[in-house]
């Protein structure tokens, strides 16, 4: 779980571990020698003790007094009382414990006599308790000094990361005249991250400018022809034409200027650029539906499908023209081109549409890719490149629409559109 934390939490836990193990093993050494050292020492007296004992003992016949801080019981000589912790103790060097206090003892026999020679280690234990406390606050404080010099070292670490970061994001950066990252840093790792951003920057805006000068000469180029259509279209509409083909003269003429519109979308979408049109541009979402509804109607109905729209709400905000129809017009051709049988549905509402069909529905395995680009239905009908619903799913999160797909429980499936309020 660590590799997922935050850098900056990263170095300061590390820091907080290493320490927290290195004063760990430390105050365990601590504790084990001062216990260690404390049992040989004490045992080693008391051996040096009852040596001397022994040594009076057998030669003057007497039990010599003590002025080392031990206390000698001889049971059988003395009527001195023995602790009761004591009554129990064998043979040898132990260390015993009971309700009165703690001893080291050790336990000889002299001569036939049972001498127990015990030295009371109260005042001992105390300050051994003492020691003990203050390792452990060392400890404590050893891990709080490295959490502080851990967040101290994470800042200073990740304040250069994170700059770099922030000038990476900044989207003048992709501008032409754009300052090198590279000269703000050292000759160290974060220099060479800032030149392979350098690299990758420069490599980023000359696809921008190739994509710029493509949508430009693009642009350009489809103007002319557009404009020949356009205005071969309006000569034909002057002549004596039959109502059938006056109509479709009039297709002719609207599918000119929705291409104008579009090759303007195009270069908008292509630039990243606000597709909001001025208020002699923009048009409701009824009017748009109205529109649509009777192109598509039409070649619904020619297809042998039942096509129905309604309003379920108005709103009288107004909203760019073009890109409604690039959106609702794709979304109605989608429907068209997976729909064999039964009717394909246009409802406005309020903040939004949605476009219902009869179709097969979307399978779950397609469910992920299905606004990808060049990415077509396993069930599609007539000809097409799956650039439909990419085209729609691009407008809408450059204008902050939101699309949704699901289901429908009767069969079919359900493609919603909400513009906000």
């Amino acid at each position: 779980m660590l590799e997922k934390q935050p850098l900056a939490r990263r170095i300061v836990l590390s820091f907080a571990l290493l320490t927290a193990l290195t004063c760990g093993i430390f105050a365990w050494g601590v504790i084990a020698v001062v216990h260690l050292v404390e049992d040989d020492l004490i045992g080693e007296e008391l051996r040096a003790e009852m040596a001397e004992v022994e040594t009076v003992f057998v030669k003057e016949g007497r039990v010599p007094d003590l002025a080392g801080g031990s206390t000698l019981y001889v049971p059988s000589l003395q009527a001195r009382a023995l602790p009761p912790a004591l009554a129990g103790v064998h043979a040898g060097y132990q260390e015993v414990t009971g309700e009165a206090g703690a001893w080291y003892v050790l336990v000889s026999e002299i001569a036939g006599q049972r001498f127990i020679l015990a030295r009371n280690q109260d005042a001992f234990e105390a300050r051994e308790q003492l020691l003990y406390r203050v390792v452990i606050a060392g400890f404590f404080l050893a891990v709080a000094l490295a959490l502080l010099i851990g967040r101290l070292t994470a800042r200073r670490v990740i304040d250069p990361v994170v700059r770099l970061a922030s000038q990476v994001r900044n989207r003048n950066q992709l501008l032409p005249l754009a300052p090198s990252l590279a000269s703000d840093y050292g000759d160290d790792e974060l220099g060479q991250l800032a030149r392979a951003f350098d690299q990758a920057m420069d490599q980023l805006r000359a696809a921008v400018e190739r994509e710029r000068l493509f949508t430009s000469d693009v642009s350009h180029e489809l103007r002319t022809p557009l404009m020949i259509i356009g205005t071969s279209g309006e000569l034909l509409a002057r002549a004596e034409l039959g109502p059938r083909e006056r109509r479709q003269v009039e297709r002719i003429g609207k599918a000119a200027d929705d291409m104008r519109g579009l090759v303007d979308t195009f270069l908008q979408l292509a630039r990243a650029q606000s597709a909001g049109g001025n208020a002699g541009e923009a048009v409701t979402l009824a009017e748009v539906a109205a529109e649509q509804a009777a192109y598509w109607g039409e070649e619904i109905r020619n297809r042998g499908l039942a096509f129905h729209w309604q309003v379920d709400g108005e709103s009288q905000r107004c909203w760019h023209p073009t890109l409604l129809r690039v959106v609702m017009g794709n979304l109605l051709r989608n429907a068209l081109h997976y729909t064999e049988h039964g009717e394909i549905r246009l409802i406005v509402e309020a903040d939004g549409f949605r476009v219902e069909d009869t179709g097969p529905g979307i399978p779950e395995t397609e469910r992920e890719t299905l606004f990808q680009p060049f990415v077509r239905g396993s069930r599609a009908r007539g000809e097409g490149l799956g650039l439909g619903l990419s085209l729609v799913k691009r407008v809408c999160e450059q204008q902050g629409w939101t699309i949704s797909a699901s289901n429908l429980t009767s069969g079919g499936s359900r493609f919603e559109i909400l513009l906000g309020q």
